[in-house]
């Protein structure tokens, strides 16, 4: 209901007596209760004291709550009914932060600020009393619908025909234990030579089962996989050498290579040898990666096995039995050699992930770390597709397209197709 004139009176007396970054505040927090005065007549069908035959129910007291907005802290009294219940359409139900600070909040909790340092955020842009950590995840979740839908996204409008996998640590309560789960990131090249997330779980280790169910789930939204008969698909994962990752590729993804991570392999085999000698034989097994050809980084393989045999057996045997396997990137363009020998482009997405996540620390749960990662992994994907920069450039991509037949062989094709014809009829 408005305000009568002796209550204008004493409102206009407080306001000449307040400070000047006050009276914004007082003149809000006066509107917002006669606001709220008039929706509760409205839902009562009286006013206060006032007998009518319309009225449903009685006032029955009131309840304070407290409205954060931009121009500082904001208490309202609500009215209680006896019967029913009434809430100001005007505010929202167990939320007293206007949307642009709920922006905000969700903007700092995606950049890895922690539940604690978002209430000194807020309480620097004037919400005096701040704000609880369980408020702050409260309004965070709000991004879990996002996360959803892009997590679900069909990837059916292209295809990747270079596919990289990888996964990194962090550390959940559950069931009132501190443990550690495994964030899996797959993230693609598609035919025209840009890059995407695939998409993410998170799961208790990365075991052969989970890996696989994560795999069909990418082939479920239209992740196509090469055959003989079509090119169009995954023509090679990146990967380390987790047992449970590479035999959940050969099942789900069969008519791809694979390419073991020479960073991985290089930790794998200087792990065999003594400190002192490691520079020398990570310089003479880089030889097998500086060749021109894809035989000659074959021929290599053997050639540095023969060298390390006498000193470094292990490494030697380490070789030669992942030759087919780190070497698979020789059947692909020359100029796609350093962006596919290796897993570093989702190491360094792993790391923006960690940096992320190391400002929480621990999560509460694993929805929290869900949202947070899928948050990330958003705004990563959404800069690369926003970039004018390729991963690779389309020209190159094109050559893992299969062969277009010129006019000259399609007219040969057509006379020996003619001459077969002619020999079946005589």
């Amino acid at each position: 209901m408005a305000s009568n004139q002796s209550a204008l009176l004493a409102l206009l007396d407080t306001l000449l007596h307040a400070e000047e970054g006050d009276v914004m505040r007082r003149l809000l927090g006066s509107a917002l209760q006669d606001l709220i005065d008039a929706e509760a007549s409205a839902h009562i069908g009286a006013e206060r004291h006032e007998r009518t035959g319309s009225r449903t129910t009685q006032r029955n007291g009131t309840r304070e709550k407290l409205v954060s907005t931009a121009a500082g802290d904001v208490t309202v009294k609500i009215p209680k009914t006896r019967t029913g219940s009434f809430f100001p359409s005007l505010l929202t139900p167990r939320r007293r932060v206007d949307r642009a600070l709920h922006a905000v909040i969700c903007e700092a909790y995606v950049h890895g600020v922690s539940t604690r340092k978002v209430d000194d955020l807020v309480a620097a842009l004037g919400i005096e009393s701040g704000i609880s950590k369980s408020e702050v995840s409260r309004i965070c979740a709000a991004l879990d619908e996002e996360v959803r839908a892009w997590r679900e996204r069909p990837l059916d409008h292209t295809w990747f025909p270079y596919v990289f996998l990888d996964a990194t640590y962090c550390r959940v309560r559950i069931g009132g234990r501190v443990v550690s789960q495994a964030v899996v990131i797959a993230t693609g090249v598609s035919i025209d030579g840009r890059r995407e997330i695939l998409g993410h779980a998170i799961g208790d280790s990365e075991t052969e089962p989970f890996w696989t169910e994560f795999l069909r789930s990418l082939r479920d939204r239209g992740l196509a996989v090469a055959t003989e008969a079509s090119p169009a698909g995954v023509q090679l994962v990146i990967s380390d050498a987790h047992r449970g990752l590479t035999n959940a590729i050969g099942a789900v993804l069969p008519g791809a290579a694979w390419q073991r991570c020479r960073v991985h392999f290089m930790r794998n085999a200087l792990a065999k040898v003594s400190r002192g000698n490691a520079e020398m034989v990570a310089a003479t097994i880089r030889t097998i990666f500086a060749q021109p050809t894809g035989p000659a980084v074959r021929e290599q393989v053997e050639t540095v096995a023969t060298m390390l045999q006498p000193r470094f057996p292990a490494v030697a045997d380490l070789l030669l039995e992942a030759k087919a396997d780190l070497t698979a990137f020789a059947d692909f363009p020359e100029a796609h050699w350093r962006k596919v020998w290796s897993n570093n482009p989702i190491e360094r997405l792993n790391r923006e992930v960690k940096r992320r996540t190391d400002v929480v620390g621990i999560f509460p749960n694993t929805a929290a770390l869900d949202r947070l990662v899928g948050a990330v992994l958003i705004e990563a994907h959404d800069e690369w597709q926003a970039s004018d920069r390729r991963y690779l450039s389309e020209a190159s991509m094109a050559k893992l397209l299969p062969p277009q037949p010129t006019a000259i062989t399609a007219a040969r094709h057509a006379e020996e197709g003619d001459d077969t014809r002619a020999l079946k009829t005589a």
